[in-house]
């Protein structure tokens, strides 16, 4: 019998590159597929929820893969605590229905992006540190222009934007921590690269570069002039996965 199993993972993102099999390069999708075909003695397909890119981590991705496998689930999990890597860990393995999809039965996803306003040793691969002043009353008031249902064509990469590049956001914000400030976000979708580019162009409006009225006008045009730079990998966690 087949069975459906669902995998709930962390990973440390710095030293894959994303999450994507790729015919070069080490990636979550490609170490978990060999681990679980060795184990389970069977290939074995992964499909994951969210597509992170290199460097990109995660906290509560969310993949699944079949298998005629009768092993428990249990037994699984313990066998995966020993044969991932360091940087990559299962927290969950569970029996799912056929019809779930990591991907496409997902409701929403939500994104944390961390950055640093004081220079870090430790723990410096995750959060990008930005050595300026920033005005997170200007910045809050940019991310309040991302919610609802908008066409995000202007904060993706423009070789990968989709048909239909609408995504529905439904919480968005910045929050103060010590010596860091965080961004969160959640929606039914992400473009490729969007994430780092809304907060890109938010550091850009903190700083006074860019007005704070930027991000409104990108989302109206879909004109990338309104938009700043890509934020780095390093700071963006994937949190959760809704279904």
């Amino acid at each position: 019998m087949v069975r459906n199993l669902k995998l709930t993972l962390e990973y440390d993102g710095t030293n894959f590159s994303g999450w994507q099999v790729q015919k070069e390069g080490r990636t979550v999708q490609g170490v978990l597929e060999e681990v679980l075909g060795r184990l389970l003695g069977e290939r074995i397909k992964v499909v994951g929820a969210g597509r992170t890119d290199a460097g990109v981590h995660a906290l509560g991705q969310v993949a699944n893969f079949r298998t005629e496998n009768p092993m428990p689930t249990e037994r699984i999990e313990r066998a995966l605590d020993g044969l991932l890597p360091d940087d990559l860990a299962v927290r969950e393995v569970a029996e799912v229905p056929p019809d779930f999809h990591a991907r496409f039965s997902a409701k929403a996803r939500r994104y944390r992006y961390n950055i640093y306003l004081r220079r870090r040793a430790v723990g410096r691969q995750y959060g990008w540190f930005v050595p300026y002043e920033l005005d997170l009353r200007r910045m809050e008031e940019a991310a309040g222009a991302i919610l609802g249902e908008h066409d995000f064509r202007a904060f993706c990469i423009a070789s990968s934007a989709p048909k239909k590049p609408v995504c529905r956001v439904t919480e968005a914000g910045w929050s103060v921590g010590d010596g860091e400030v965080h961004f969160e976000v959640v929606a039914d979708r992400f473009l490729h690269s969007m994430v780092r580019l809304l907060v890109g162009t938010m550091v850009e409006i903190g700083r006074g570069k860019l007005p704070v009225d930027a991000v409104e006008k990108a989302l109206a045009s879909g004109d990338r002039a309104f938009v700043g730079p890509s934020a780095p990998p390093c700071g963006l966690f994937l949190m959760e996965v809704m279904y």
